[in-house]
């Protein structure tokens, strides 16, 4: 079976200046400097196959106060829905890490990921965004959105920083963007379905129920989320890493204001960012889709550079193959950890799960990972056949993988 390799220069974070920045959260191509370099063994990208979808601006925005870092118009892509699909509707939040100092922050609104002054004019739409049914059966024909981030704290900050010149303004944008695509239809919806992948599938976790909200009970509305079960998990040197990242963007962005009230109310404000305290009050049915040994997880929560000074997991952490035996040991643990928490999460009939023992991260925007013929499975069902079948509730979408190396359909990431 085929492994999915990146060659070249692509790694899934950038350090620049010692901030972290989350580069294209593993969507299907990778752009290096004006470069496309994503490859596989077989399969080399064309863009020629899928539609490019154009960047709408939304006008409204700026008088609602909702703006990207750097004070620009936040924007969404919409490719139109036919056929029996016309009055049914997909929301794909975009990922792309978190910023959790000034500093960072600063740097990010001079990217895409902080204005829309550097956004791509256009982006392919593939996998559960593409309009071939050959190639996402259940949605091909559904108005597909991708709406872009911009503000840094996955869509739920409300504040700013006057020194700075930053506005934290994800709540807003979220808002805006969703009152837009109203006007344009979706309040007739019929199906809709939330989706988001890494920083994008922590904010459908958050925006899960305000979503439902839009629709009147007629409406069948769910979410689903793809690499943004992010752990509070312990890191190679006993800390934890992510909890410290995201001490820091709850408190830049004085999240603890707009995180969700009955969490705040048992934890303190940085654990109520992390999923594992918050899926189980989600009322809207939600589906979690994720890898059991998240690339971007053990890259820089388990095991950052700043957690290992030694290097010793330098090769493990950009290549699983490469791991010792006493490497693979931690990382179960770290399995095990995501299948406990999701078992009383996946009792309940309206929510689905799918964690599968691959070394990934984002399996929903790839075609390759999404729905081909050589695509990820647990029990023989692939990604977009499990998330179709708990969507139109077709049958059984409990699906959790058996331990690394039992798994031979993954794509496993693999960086060099």
């Amino acid at each position: 079976m085929k492994k999915l390799l990146w060659i070249g220069l692509i790694l899934l974070n950038i350090h620049v200046n010692g901030m972290m920045m989350e580069f294209d959260d593993m969507e299907w191509y990778t752009d290096f400097n004006g470069t496309k370099m994503f490859d596989t063994e077989n399969d080399v990208f064309s863009e020629a196959k899928f539609p490019m979808v154009g960047l709408t601006l939304i006008q409204s925005a700026a008088a609602k106060g909702a703006v990207c870092l750097d004070g620009s118009l936040p924007g969404y892509h919409l490719h139109r829905g036919f056929g029996s699909g016309a009055s049914n509707w997909l929301v794909q939040l975009e990922g792309g890490g978190w910023c959790d100092t000034v500093r960072n922050c600063v740097y990010r609104k001079t990217s895409r990921r902080g204005s829309s002054s550097y956004m791509e004019k256009e982006i392919p739409f593939t996998g559960i965004l593409s309009n071939q049914a050959a190639e996402n059966p259940d949605f091909y024909n559904w108005n597909r959105v991708k709406v872009r981030y911009c503000d840094g704290g996955s869509f739920s900050g409300d504040s700013e920083n006057k020194a700075a010149q930053l506005q934290f303004r994800g709540m807003r944008i979220w808002l805006a963007a969703m009152e837009d695509l109203m006007a344009k239809g979706m309040r007739q919806a019929k199906q809709a379905l939330l989706s988001g992948c890494s920083a994008g599938g922590l904010a459908v976790i958050l925006r899960c129920d305000d979503f439902g909200k839009l629709f009147p009970p007629s409406t069948r509305v769910k979410c689903l989320s793809d690499a943004g079960f992010f752990l509070d998990a312990i890191d190679v040197s006993g800390g934890r890493s992510l909890r410290r990242l995201y001490a820091g963007v709850v408190k830049l962005q004085n999240l603890q204001t707009k995180l969700p009230q009955d969490c705040v109310n048992r934890l303190n404000p940085t654990s109520c960012f992390f999923p594992q305290n918050l899926i189980n009050q989600v009322k809207t049915p939600l589906f979690i889709l994720n890898a059991a040994y998240d690339s971007w997880q053990i890259q820089e929560s388990l095991a950052p550079k700043s957690a290992d000074p030694s290097g010793s997991w330098n090769d493990c952490r950009l290549n699983y193959a490469k791991c010792t035996a006493s490497q693979i040991q931690f990382l179960q643990g770290f399995r095990t950890h995501m299948v406990n928490l999701v078992k009383g999460f996946a009792m309940p009939s309206k929510n689905g799960v799918f964690l599968n023992s691959c070394f990934a991260h984002c399996q929903t925007e790839r075609h390759d990972t999404w729905f081909a013929k050589n695509s990820p499975a647990v029990k023989n069902k692939g990604i977009a056949v499990a998330v179709g079948d708990w969507y139109f509730e077709r049958g059984g979408a409990k699906l959790i993988d058996c331990a690394y190396p039992c798994d031979k359909t993954c794509h496993n990431l693999v960086f060099r």
